[in-house]
């Protein structure tokens, strides 16, 4: 018999002791795979969410945004004379609160035009994946509170690696998060993943996180000039739960987590140092 037709005839008779062996050679190599890497300490956000394939729509593709003539630019208001050194007085105030009283409470209008600011930012296709929920419903607070307080524990005992916490210790920072029932204001950041056309199909949001990210700086910039303070929150684990409190479809997915409002009157902040410029810009 040919070497062939022997190592085929013995395969076929020792297929299922061969099946096993495949198997069992799979999952070491992966346990050592795993090993190798060490362990895995973070635990990660729920995935995007994949948009439909659209292939199918090639015949009739059309754009997200209507099509029309463009117009002429108009320049809008700026801060001149001196207008970036006096913007730059401005921001480089704000620092990172997490201590704040609930009274008194700053106008819903001002958060609203604030809101209306981040809304001029740039986006991807003219997307505008964002959705900014304003919370200052004492009860929903406390339910948010108790989400973020009761993942956080969490993290901080066993998601998080020790350096990540013990980089965390000269800011004081622990799972306990007061400032969320206490500053009047929650505002919630959510990402869209795909947006739905005018004919009911979902459409691709083009870098979704970049341009809301983008959006909320512009936000903080207009917090600080509204003289609010917040502070920027990510909190890991939390925005499924959160997403489901605030009823908020699928394609939403938390990216930021803002207490808004007045620090106390004996509110204190680390004693930090920001970067100078030659440190943080490269000519050529």
């Amino acid at each position: 018999m040919e070497l062939d037709e022997l190592i085929s005839s013995k395969l076929l008779k020792n297929w299922p002791s061969f099946l096993i062996c495949l198997g069992l050679f799979w999952i070491l190599k992966n346990v050592i795979y795993k090993r190798s890497r060490g362990p895995q300490r973070f635990t990660l956000e729920e995935p995007d969410e994949e948009v439909e394939d659209l292939e199918d729509l090639e015949d009739e593709l059309q754009p997200a945004l209507e099509e029309k003539p463009h117009v002429a630019f108009v320049p809008g208001q700026n801060l001149n004379p001196n207008g970036a050194e006096r913007f730059y007085q401005l921001i480089q105030g704000r620092r990172s609160i997490r201590s704040f009283r609930s009274d008194p409470k700053p106008d819903l209008s001002v958060i609203e035009d604030c809101i209306r600011a981040a809304g001029t930012a740039p986006s991807g296709a003219h997307t505008e994946p964002w959705t900014y929920c304003v919370v200052e419903d004492a009860e929903l607070k406390q339910s948010i509170r108790e989400i973020v307080e009761q993942e956080e524990f969490i993290n901080y005992s066993q998601r998080m690696h020790q350096q990540w916490v013990t980089d965390l210790r000269p800011l004081q920072t622990n799972h306990v998060k007061e400032y969320l029932t206490d500053a009047p204001y929650l505002i919630l950041i959510f990402k869209q993943t795909h947006g739905l056309s005018k004919t009911g199909k979902r459409k691709r949001h083009y870098y979704n996180e970049i341009s809301t990210s983008i959006s909320a700086g512009f936000l903080l910039c207009a917090l600080q000039a509204a003289g609010l303070s917040t502070l920027v929150t990510t909190p890991l684990n939390c925005g499924p739960a959160l997403r489901s409190l605030l009823k908020r479809p699928t394609n939403e997915k938390l990216l930021i987590l803002l207490p808004v409002g007045y620090p106390k009157i004996d509110c204190t902040v680390p004693d930090l140092e920001r970067k100078n410029l030659s440190d943080i810009m490269v000519t050529f």
